[in-house]
This record gives structure tokens, sequence and C-alpha cells, in this order.
């Protein structure tokens, strides 16, 4: 009886991860096919006859290290009509002093300054209601923008009014580091090959809060931004798709962003991430399960899934550890925590997934396979962070204070190169 079991958790251990590769792949390739094959290249975006005024945002938190590089960027766009809207949320660097003295030299730029740090998105929604535009770009206070990518996330909002928000496509540019250089794999193998294959059928888990853009009408229709969530940006792409409001996933915006390099940064980062994924679940559990809301299921299904898979790893890993002991009889079932075979296969399907992904990813930057190298070192490197930040954040969520707001944080963004 025990040995049935522990070979269905095994089994399960490994059938999951190899699944949703698969299905990651198929649908990548699916939405490459039908979205991207015949789409152009990233320097020849839609032509938009009559182009509307677009407010771009930039919420600021102790930015004066990075804010200059951005705004010299952002003044490069390849987009007619824009004007750029920094919102300091109280800052206790040189951030107020530089925005005051970047909307001074340039007629495009207006600063806002809030006077104590209530958060991003607090910071946002400010800025929602001062910009002067339908249209929103909202980026990270040290994100840089390709010149084309304004024109990339609008144009799939004015050709279709059903769709409330479009995410672009970040790319790492700090790579001094093996994490750094992991990352790049990763945006490219697994968060761009999930977009694609959630794109393709139809909802979004998140947009990437370090670009997305936004229509002002949806974004009023659910009362903008929760300011107590630790991601907004997965909490709003959850309410805006169950306001009915469909979202895009637009990989021709380039948006070249700086990561953590250290496993203390890390860890922090991916935490907050899956407490982010916690809260929706957590918070919209009883309006998902509604058959109005048919269309979330698969994304909450696939979480729930990927918890109980978390904590069936951590079972077999105890599991054997207690075999290890001796203190079971020599015949205790579990060798080891995977099984010698699956965990083969699945490396294999894990490498072929990161080819076929670098593949398409080839399109935004030619020489991603180089990378292709470094992402033997993934699983070790991410899958066991992964792990043990659902682990953490569920029983934290659940016993989070509900209404607390979440405020700015210091972020590692690792070495620039």
């Amino acid at each position: 009886m025990v040995g049935d079991v522990i070979e269905a958790m095994q089994a399960f251990a490994f059938l999951y991860p190899a699944v949703m590769a698969i299905f990651w792949m198929g649908g990548g390739l699916y939405y490459f096919m039908r979205n991207e094959r015949n789409a152009g290249n990233v320097d020849a975006p839609p032509l938009i006859e009559n182009a509307p005024l677009v407010s771009i945002l930039v919420p600021c938190h102790n930015e004066g290290d990075n804010i200059d590089e951005v705004i010299e960027t952002l003044l490069l766009q390849h987009y007619p009509d824009f004007e750029i809207l920094l919102i300091n949320d109280g800052s206790t660097d040189n951030t107020a002093e530089y925005l005051d003295r970047l909307s001074a030299h340039h007629e495009q730029v207006r600063a806002m300054h809030l006077d104590r740090n209530l958060g991003k998105a607090n910071a946002l929604r400010m800025g929602t209601l001062a910009a002067r535009s339908e249209f929103l770009v909202c980026i990270d206070g040290d994100a840089l923008l390709h010149p084309h990518a304004v024109t990339w996330m609008v144009a799939p909002m004015l050709e279709d009014a059903r769709i409330g928000a479009v995410t672009g496509n970040p790319r790492i540019r700090n790579r001094s580091t093996l994490l750094g250089k992991l990352q790049v794999g990763e945006f490219s193998s697994i968060i761009g090959m999930i977009k694609r294959t959630q794109h393709a059928y139809g909802r979004l888990f998140t947009i990437s809060g370090v670009i997305c853009a936004f229509r002002k009408q949806a974004l009023h229709q659910i009362d903008y931004w929760s300011t107590d969530m630790l991601t907004e940006d997965i909490d709003v792409s959850w309410r805006l798709q169950m306001a009915k409001w469909s979202l895009r996933y637009e990989p021709h915006a380039l948006c070249y962003i700086l990561m953590p390099e250290t496993l203390k940064g890390l860890w922090k980062q991916r935490l907050r991430w899956a407490r982010g994924g916690s809260e929706v679940v957590l918070r919209y559990s009883r309006r998902i399960v509604m058959p109005v809301q048919w269309r979330m299921w698969p994304l909450y299904w696939e979480y729930l899934t990927s918890l109980v898979w978390a904590y069936v790893m951590v079972g077999l890993m105890l599991l054997w550890g207690v075999g290890l002991s001796g203190v079971l009889p020599e015949n205790w079932p579990l060798a080891s925590p995977f099984p010698r075979l699956y965990g083969l296969l699945l490396a294999l399907i894990c490498l072929g997934q990161f080819f076929i992904s670098m593949l398409i990813d080839s399109r935004y930057e030619p020489k991603v396979g180089r990378h292709y190298y470094w992402l033997i070192w993934y699983p070790l490197a991410y899958w066991i962070i992964s792990l043990f930040t659902t682990l953490v954040a569920f029983p934290l969520t659940l016993f989070r204070r509900r209404g607390k707001l979440a405020t700015w944080s210091s972020t590692d963004r690792g070495y620039k190169p």
C-alpha cells in the first residue's frame, strides 16, 4: 500500500512538469505560427493612422540612479504623440530633484510628487487620473523601452475595442553572473512560452508590470489597481479578465530590464511573485468557480496543481530522508526522490522546450542561443527556488492581514554590465 502511494507521488512529480512543458511547447508553436510568423520585424510596427495621444506612466521610488537613462530612451519613441508622466511616490533619495529637472527641460514630461510611500498601485492610480490620454503605457523606473514599443503596445487596442490591456516582452540586460544568464533563458523559455500559450487559449495569468499598456475605460470599470495586493500586475490582470476584458501578449514590444543577480535578491523577488499568485487565487476563488467565469478555470486549476506538486515534492524528499536514516526496513520503497528514467526523460523534454523557445526568441535577440548552455543549471537554480517559494508563500498569504498597503521596498537589480 505504501509503495503504491509513493509510486503515484513519483509519477505525479514527473508527469506534471513534463505535461506542462509539452503543453507550453505546443501552445508556443501554435501562437508563433498564427500570430508571430508573419507579423514582421520588430523595427517595422503596424502603421497607425490618426494616432491618438498616449500617456506613458513611470512610477518612481528612489530611482535617482536610473531615471535619466529611462527618460532618454522614452523620448526616442517613434510614436507621433505622447506625454511622459513621472510619479514620485515618497522617494527618500534625489529622485524628486531629477524629476523636476527633467520636466523643466522636456515639454513632453510632467512630474507628480506624492508626499509618502503608498506603493506602486497607488502611484499608478494617481498617474492614471492625471493622464490626458485614454491609452496608458506603464513601465518601471528602471526599464528601457525599444523605440517602437509604444506603437506595438497601442496598435492591438486600436484594432479591438475588447482589449483592456497589452503586455510586452521583457529582456534581461544585466548578465554578468550565472543567475543573470539563467534568467535570459528563463524569460525566453519559460515566461515567454507560457504567455504565448495562455494567449492562445484566451487568458493570461498576469501581464508583466514592468511593461504593460491599458485602456483607461477598462481600469475605471474595475476601480483601478488594488493598493493592498503585493503584486498589483497579477491582481489587475485577473480582475480585468473577470470583468470580460481581453488581455494580449505582444512579443514585439521589447523592454530591457534589470533583474536580481544574487540568491537573496532572487528569493525575495520570487517569494513576492508567489505570494501575489496565492493572493489572487485565495481572494477571487468564490468568483472564479462560478460558471460565468469558466474561461478563468484553466489558470485557476494550473495554480492549484502547481501548489499540490510543490507539496508532493517536499513529501517525496522527506520520505527519501527517512529512508536514508536507517530507521525503516531495507525494502523501503523510495530509493531516491526522483525516478531515474523519469528524471532523464524530463530533462530531455526541458531541453527541447528551451531549444524551441530560443529558436522563436532569436527573432528579437539573434544571439540568445548562446545562453542555451547555461540552462543545464536551470532546474537546480530555479525549480528549487520556485518549489520553496510556493511552499512558503501560501501559508504567509493565508495569514496576511487584508487591507494592508503594499508599499515599495528595496530591490536587488543585479550588476549593470
